[in-house]
């Protein structure tokens, strides 16, 4: 049976969607992801476009509310940014928590190439933690806790 995972940001537009898609590309085998933010507000395109450099397809992603999975179980719930993990520092329904801040692309200013190229290295950053995290050895191996 495959392990639950909720990954959370603030709004659910970049850095959890691509930890979702990262966890279902590498993992999906394992894991079962699912992504939400505390206040969602629709899919960054920079994140559809970095993600599609990797050979991984968010487009069909869409950025959701974490009373969406009220009352359901996740094993794992991962924030992965401070200020969600501020505003929710416990979810009901996860097993075991995990938190690893990552920069919020969306706020990058600049170029379109500049922009893009920060939401490059907040990806690589992502797939690298996620790797770490949830590529033990094993269906039944643990993630390990990387903060």
């Amino acid at each position: 049976m495959k392990k639950r995972v909720l990954f959370i940001c603030t709004h659910n537009s970049a850095r959890s969607q691509m930890a979702e898609g990262f966890l279902r590309a590498l993992y999906g085998d394992r894991y079962e992801a699912h992504s939400g933010g505390t206040e969602p507000s629709g899919l960054n395109p920079y994140a559809v476009k970095a993600m599609a450099e990797v050979g991984i397809d968010i487009s069909k992603h869409r950025s959701k509310s974490l009373e969406e999975f009220r009352g359901m179980e996740f094993d794992y719930v991962a924030t992965v940014c401070d200020r969600a993990k501020e505003a929710c520092p416990f979810f009901p329904g996860g097993k075991r928590t995990l938190h690893k801040g990552f920069e919020d692309p969306s706020q990058f200013k600049g170029t379109e190439d500049e922009i893009l190229s920060s939401f490059r290295r907040v990806r690589d950053e992502i797939r690298r933690w996620i790797e770490e995290t949830f590529g033990g050895d094993g269906p039944d191996a643990d993630p390990q806790i990387v903060s």
